[in-house]
């Protein structure tokens, strides 16, 4: 049996539909003829189509199913979801990909800065000879750029130093566009040795977006401590 679920940005997660047997049940306040499944055992896939989009399909949508675990109990697994964005604008590749490499002491840091793009969906990874990394990995948030429609996104990977020769890829998978960036020599931008490892950081949109997020940051510590102060003195007062 498989489920599908629907989850609005700031919602829980709704049942929209489920298939067994080759029959769709779907569940009561959606509309049953909008929603068609289409299930392959040979391929293991499942998959859903929306007929007629409209601004409200505009979610975050799931598979799952129960799976029978260990002392009878059951389990039920999720995808990893999809989400539908539903605009008159049209999606759009990044403008410009780069890998900007700083070496501070025994490390190497490499950063994946890919820039404006539409939608704000997009999937990156780092891989060594084909094999996806998974460690020393700090992946960014999105940011909108100057225009409001435009987004960008950057990621972050850290080496040991004796490993310099070695080639690592950035991949990004936006729905518009695949690419692969190569960690070499004369494909990536090298900050002057002097600077601090901040150096790196030194773009435009880059940097406003890491400022905006410490300001937000320390005006919430601020925010905690000024409450803090406040209990204190109300404790004497009423003492």
């Amino acid at each position: 049996v498989i489920h599908w679920y629907k989850q609005k940005e700031g919602k829980a997660p709704e049942r929209l539909l489920f298939v067994s047997g080759g029959k769709v049940t779907v569940d009561s306040g959606f509309q049953a003829n909008r929603y068609m499944v289409e299930r392959s055992s040979v391929q293991k896939q499942c998959v859903l189509t929306i007929k007629d989009v409209i601004p409200d399909d505009a979610a975050t949508y799931y598979c799952a199913y129960w799976d029978p675990h260990l002392w009878s109990t059951w389990i039920k697994y999720f995808g990893m979801g999809t989400k539908l964005i539903v605009s008159e604008k049209g999606s759009s590749p990044p403008a410009n990909s780069e890998i900007l490499q700083k070496k501070h002491e025994n490390q190497i840091m490499y950063v994946c800065l890919i820039e404006k793009f539409y939608p704000e969906v997009i999937r990156v990874t780092w891989t060594e000879d084909e094999k996806e990394i998974t460690d020393n990995i700090v992946k960014g948030d999105t940011w909108q750029s100057t225009k409001e429609d435009e987004y960008s996104i950057a990621s972050w990977l850290t080496v040991p130093a004796e490993k310099e020769d070695k080639k690592y890829y950035c991949k990004y998978e936006h729905e518009e566009e695949k690419a692969s960036l190569p960690t070499q020599v004369d494909s990536v931008k090298t900050a002057p040795q002097e600077e601090d490892c901040r150096t790196v950081f030194n773009r435009g949109n880059l940097m406003y977006h890491l400022m905006h997020r410490t300001a937000y940051l320390v005006y919430l510590i601020l925010l905690l401590k000024s409450s803090m102060y406040y209990l204190i003195i109300l404790f004497f007062i009423y003492r």
